[in-house]
């Protein structure tokens, strides 16, 4: 005589909610069973089973390499700092990424803040990963501002009111005024710029770098247009 025990389970994967159905089937074959009765406890007994276990996975991969696929697929998300404005920012390396493989990480990533309330999200993209742009873009990401060596996109994630600021619109300037001993002041003519050719004498002029004082950016126009 032959017994089957067929036991359907679920298996959870334990960080998705994907399901794969295992039928594990217990043949219990007859064996010879010996035993003796001494104060009410059996002393002596003889048992076979037999464990098989069928799944319903792809024989050309292993269940563990299956789980790592789907780990990798479903579970990985993009590493963000948080700001202090209930945001996040995601600066992505200069290493080589596909587009859909991003798409992927994306949409799983935008999932995962919108459940924990985030609002304004931002990726910084070196300028080698600009063929991300477009699945950002149609993830609901703009240009934010562009800089040499990067992009920076944004996406405003709530359904209120946007208050991420726009990038800077404006550059400072400056007039350097220098009077020698003899109550001269120094006045110059452009090589480059609206007033080159014209014959106009001028302060001299230039815009501060980022950063930098008003008053080192005066000095160092001097130097420059002067010598």
């Amino acid at each position: 005589m032959i017994i089957k025990f067929i036991c359907r389970t679920p298996f959870l994967s334990p960080r998705t909610s994907f399901f794969s159905s295992k039928r594990h089937f217990l043949s219990c074959r007859p064996v010879k069973l010996s035993f003796c009765q001494n104060q009410g406890k059996l002393t002596k007994i003889r048992c076979g089973i037999n464990l098989n276990t069928r799944s319903s996975m792809s024989c050309s991969a292993t269940p563990a390499m299956a789980k790592e696929k789907e780990m990798v697929q479903v579970d990985r998300i993009l590493a963000a700092k948080e700001d202090d404005y209930g945001g996040v920012t995601v600066e992505m390396t200069n290493e080589p990424l596909d587009p859909s493989v991003f798409a992927s990480l994306l949409r799983a990533s935008l999932s995962h803040w919108r459940q924990q309330g985030k609002k304004g999200v931002w990726i910084k993209l070196p300028i080698e990963l600009v063929m991300l742009v477009e699945p950002a873009v149609k993830e609901g990401f703009i240009y934010h501002h562009a800089e040499p060596k990067y992009l920076m996109l944004v996406s405003w994630l709530p359904e209120t009111a946007n208050t991420i600021p726009a990038n800077a619109t404006h550059r400072v300037g400056i007039g350097a005024f220098v009077v020698n001993e003899r109550n001269e002041v120094l006045v110059v003519q452009e090589k480059s710029g609206r007033f080159r050719g014209t014959g106009v004498w001028k302060f001299p002029t230039g815009v501060v770098d980022e950063g930098e004082d008003i008053s080192d950016a005066a000095v160092r126009e001097v130097k420059e247009e002067t010598g």
